[in-house]
């Protein structure tokens, strides 16, 4: 599946938080020689909502009130609708919902990043969504999402809650429903494809099957 990846200027600083400063200069030669390799204590234990800027968050959490007066199982209810501002309950509410409405459909399609959060090594779980196999069946490109059925049975979650991993060695997929812990260094860049737009990539050192109390596994790594 062709994808295509995008420059990115991260428009976005988090207060109090500062960028990681790096081990080496970017113009020493003698970095791969010098840089101490990454232990898996390394890697920060991160949450999906740390990649979005608290403004996204928050309007994603209190959507138009017109979103609540949708029945259930009627037309309007598709998500696909939701996006489009297609119902006509929003359009009898537009004057006390315009602000939060707006507030609301750029947080969907967001792709503000937390610049300091770029070339963080990070642990996060996820689900995978597969975009390219290799002749084993072994998914070696795919997006990393926080719940299963995104882009796939669902519209696809904010850029900036989405991450593609370019993975050579390639991961068996057994279902897509087993979500796993990732361990790799985040980056701030956009990549686009007609499936979805994700505003992260991670450079992944490693993974396991996904538990709520699971440790650090050295045999992964």
């Amino acid at each position: 599946m062709a994808t295509k990846s995008v420059d990115v200027t991260p428009s976005t600083k988090v207060s109090g938080e500062k960028t990681p400063s790096a081990t080496v200069s970017s113009n020493d030669t003698s970095a791969e020689n010098i840089q101490p390799a990454l232990v898996p204590t390394d890697f920060i234990s991160a949450d999906w909502v740390d990649l979005m800027p608290k403004d996204d968050l928050e309007a994603l959490l209190n959507p138009p009130s017109y979103l609540d007066e949708i029945a259930d199982g009627s037309t309007e209810d598709e998500l696909a609708d939701k996006f489009n501002n297609t119902n006509d309950a929003k359009n009898n509410n537009e004057t006390s919902t315009e602000a939060s409405d707006e507030s609301y459909q750029q947080a969907l399609s967001s792709t503000r990043v937390i610049t300091a959060l770029n070339n963080v090594p990070i642990r996060l779980p996820a689900f995978i969504v597969p975009l390219e196999f290799d002749e084993e069946q072994k998914v070696t490109q795919f997006f990393m999402v926080p719940y299963f059925g995104a882009c796939i049975h669902l519209p696809p979650p904010p850029p900036n809650q989405t991450i593609f991993v370019n993975y050579p060695k390639g991961i068996k997929l057994n279902s897509i429903s087993d979500p796993y812990w990732f361990s790799g260094i985040l980056k701030t860049s956009l990549i686009e494809n007609e499936m979805a737009t994700a505003a992260y990539t991670l450079d992944v050192h490693a993974f396991e099957p996904y538990t709520e109390a699971a440790g650090y596994d050295d045999d992964s790594y």
